[in-house]
């Protein structure tokens, strides 16, 4: 803008310097309330939902809201690995809305109540040969497609439908635009299913002219899963076409293998037609009990799914100026958010997989538990920022050990799948009480952990104690379980030092180095030994992969399974022969070449940086190793190279499965600069934080700040530190600082500081 000086009278300076002061006010007001208004953006418009639903990511872009019981969301309608949410951004045709759906595994399953709005009658008696030839399948295209935390929308274009969904705690609400006096008409698909699960009996039952209710049993991963649903209309039906098994049923309730129905409904009134849905795995009344009451208000259930996000965005507030790591990190903590999902119902009953019917009087029930991923970051980063969260899913899994008293391995809709390496319930359950989070009887706890480590032959278990680890001719991936039994055993030991338990204290101690069973010198890799206790498997490939049998790895090889003792790094490095040559096959594992070697590679070997997988969990905590050999900078450059490459806001945004929140617990905790290498330690190590400014706010009202001072892209070393104005020298924070609130500021540079966080130690 430009000024002009000109001589006035004194009538006209006044009136101009009125004038101006207004103009300025005026201008100076529009500034401060655009500046309000983008400091008040909500941080559930950082979210892409699409992020992860690309690549390996098998993430959904459907509506859910935090631990929700439900997740609508699109299904494509293919059995393939890249499809195990249901949908994969590659795709441009859609069979339904699915009522449940994972995020982010390898494993296909759920998907359960498929309903699909359509403007035509069809055949529902004819046996599709595949996807497409399904009489209800629509094309759709990213153009007219929309997902936000708690809200999804698509225009159906074979249909003209424009179709949205939304979600409360235990309902879900669709509306569906239909286009003017075309019919209208809804098909309820309980025979549908995708990869795993396979129905195996259903029902439907017209209870009036506004209500639908039935159920839906199938096996599949989860191998007893009986979901009971109602949905509500907002208009009446005035026609319905109810088959079964491929047969007109002529009557209001119709029970087989495979149950679909097209429902009709007026196009006179109006354009919309929105439909009420819930579930429950206990009964058609505990789903009735779960629906929301009241009209049929769209907006006002997709506002509350909105703030409900936002309060819980709101844990963690980070401040940058660049926007796109806003992106990557709100989306992370909204992946984060959405596993473990509600299971218990309103009146607090849930079933498990022998069918019995249990009340949880006091907690809220759980599942979708995928431990072998979570308990590394995603269950420390809950100890954070959902508390109440950990005491309850503690809870559950104590209820689902009560079935074969045994701890849960991986619980999908109440059951246990027992996929998967190790019971890392115990880390969760350890840490949960190591950090001070209570609402569970501790001495239970114990005593489920103890059991199940020493009661239990299953598993190889039964080598495992017979042995000291797991001979690789008696048993697959013998390496992996090991390591992982091993660790299993120290966390048990920690809470029984904490009870007061000295003898299972140092009985559990000892158990927990049955690593070193393991290590092979000469080539400083963990390798297969037979049950002679000399003989190594042989030939040797450290690159070598084979999935999940005759192998001595799970879901790897020997380069990036050979690290996980996290309960004694420093152990680990003696092994090797010091720091030097600890820290130098590091630095190799991150350099090597990226080829893996093999006919039968894992396809969860991806976000490869030279060997070190980033998309398969068993490399996450990696590269924070070097903090204990004494280079904390290599830390700190290797886990920002991770947070810089093996994250982006496409579709294509995540390295490898999502697993339920781990990938994006990982980065949460990593670009915070903070990660828990041991969990059940309750120590976090020390990275490299890329925010300028990046606040916990803690359940009790208390903060705790993380300052990255000249933080950028290039200043990525930390230079010095304070925590609360006092020199801060250490690699490791403990929970309970946090948890005292204050601030650790770093100074960042471009350059390492070699002084920085080194305790002078000698090999």
């Amino acid at each position: 803008m430009n000024f002009y000086i000109v001589n006035l009278p004194n009538h006209y300076m006044k009136t101009n310097t009125l004038l101006y002061l207004l103009v300025f006010c005026v201008v100076s007001c529009t500034t401060t309330q655009k500046e309000n208004n983008v400091n008040k953006k909500a941080l559930s418009s950082y979210v892409d939902p699409f992020i992860g639903t690309g690549g390996h990511g098998h993430t959904y872009p459907g509506a859910t809201v935090p631990f929700g019981m439900l997740q609508v969301s699109p299904i494509n309608g293919i059995s393939k690995w890249d499809w195990c949410s249901g949908y994969h951004y590659s795709d441009s045709v859609m069979v339904g809305f699915s009522h449940l759906s994972l995020s982010g595994t390898g494993i296909g399953d759920l998907a359960d109540v498929l309903i699909m709005p359509i403007n035509k009658k069809v055949d529902l008696t004819i046996t599709p040969s595949s996807r497409d030839s399904l009489a209800y399948a629509s094309k759709y295209s990213h153009k007219n497609e929309k997902a936000t935390p708690g809200y999804y929308q698509v225009f159906l274009e074979d249909h003209n439908i424009n179709a949205e969904v939304t979600t409360s705690l235990r309902s879900a609400l669709h509306k569906y635009t239909f286009t003017k006096k075309d019919p209208q008409a809804i098909i309820i698909d309980l025979g549908f299913g995708i990869n795993w699960d396979k129905a195996i009996h259903t029902s439907l039952h017209f209870e009036d002219a506004y209500t639908v209710s039935g159920y839906r049993f199938s096996k599949g991963w989860a191998k007893n899963q009986k979901v009971f649903f109602v949905a509500k209309f907002s208009k009446p039906i005035t026609e319905y076409n109810l088959v079964s098994d491929n047969k007109i049923i002529e009557n209001s309730v119709s029970t087989g293998t495979k149950t679909a129905a097209q429902l009709f409904f007026n196009s006179e009134e109006n354009k919309e037609l929105l439909v009420k849905v819930a579930l429950s795995s206990v009964s058609v009344a505990n789903a009735k009990d779960n629906l929301d009451n009241g009209d049929f208000n769209f907006d006002v259930v997709k506002n509350k799914a909105e703030e409900d996000w936002n309060t819980a965005l709101s844990k963690i507030k980070v401040e940058t100026s660049v926007d796109s790591l806003k992106t990557i990190f709100y989306t992370a903590l909204y992946h984060s958010q959405l596993a473990p999902v509600t299971f218990g119902d309103k009146n607090g009953q849930f079933r498990k997989e022998n069918d019995t019917i249990v009340t949880a009087n006091s907690y809220t029930a759980y599942s979708t538990l995928s431990l072998w991923d979570t308990f590394r970051a995603e269950h420390p980063l809950l100890t954070l920022i959902a508390p109440d969260k950990v005491s309850d899913i503690t809870n559950t899994m104590l209820e689902f050990y009560k079935t074969k008293e045994i701890l849960p391995v991986w619980t999908l809709y109440g059951n246990e799948t027992n996929t998967m390496t190790g019971y890392h319930s115990i880390p969760v359950i350890v840490e949960a009480y190591l950090k001070g989070i209570g609402g569970f009887d501790a001495e239970v706890a114990y005593e489920a952990m103890k059991n199940t480590m020493l009661n239990n032959d299953e598993r190889g278990l039964n080598y495992y104690k017979k042995y000291g680890y797991i001979p690789y001719n008696l048993l697959d991936e013998s390496v992996t379980i090991t390591l992982e039994y091993a660790y299993d055993d120290w966390c048990i030991a920690q809470m029984a030092k904490a009870l007061n338990k000295e003898e299972d204290y140092y009985y559990f101690l000892n158990r927990s180095t049955a690593y070193q069973h393991l290590f092979d010198f000469e080539t400083g890799f963990m390798r297969g030994k037979a049950d002679d206790g000399k003989t190594w498997h042989t030939p040797f490939d450290p690159k070598y992969s084979n999935h999940r049998e005759h192998t001595d790895y799970t879901e790897g090889n020997a380069w990036q399974h050979s690290w996980f003792v996290p309960h004694n790094v420093d152990k680990v490095i003696k092994l090797h022969g010091g720091n030097t040559i600890f820290a130098d096959r590091l630095e190799q594992l991150f350099t090597e070449s990226s080829e893996i070697t093999g006919d039968n590679i894992s396809a969860d070997i991806s976000g490869l940086i030279g060997q070190y997988a980033h998309g398969n969990e068993p490399s996450h905590h990696i590269a924070y190793m070097f903090n204990h050999a004494e280079k904390p900078w290599r830390t700190q450059y290797w886990s920002r190279h991770i947070m810089d490459t093996q994250y982006n806001t496409t579709p294509n945004g995540l390295s490898g499965n999502e697993d339920c929140g781990q990938m994006s617990a990982w980065y949460i905790l990593s670009s915070i600069g903070l990660y828990p290498l041991n969990p059940a330690s309750t120590e976090y190590e020390i990275g490299s934080p890329i925010f300028e400014n990046a606040t916990i706010h803690l359940q009790e009202g208390v903060d705790f700040t993380i300052e990255a001072e000249n933080v950028s892209d290039k200043n990525i070393y930390i230079q010095s530190a304070t925590l609360n104005s006092k020199e801060f020298n250490k690699t490791t924070l403990s929970h309970k600082a946090i948890l005292n609130g204050g601030t650790l500021h770093f100074v960042m540079g471009n350059t390492p500081n070699k002084n920085w966080g080194i305790n002078q130690k000698q090999d």
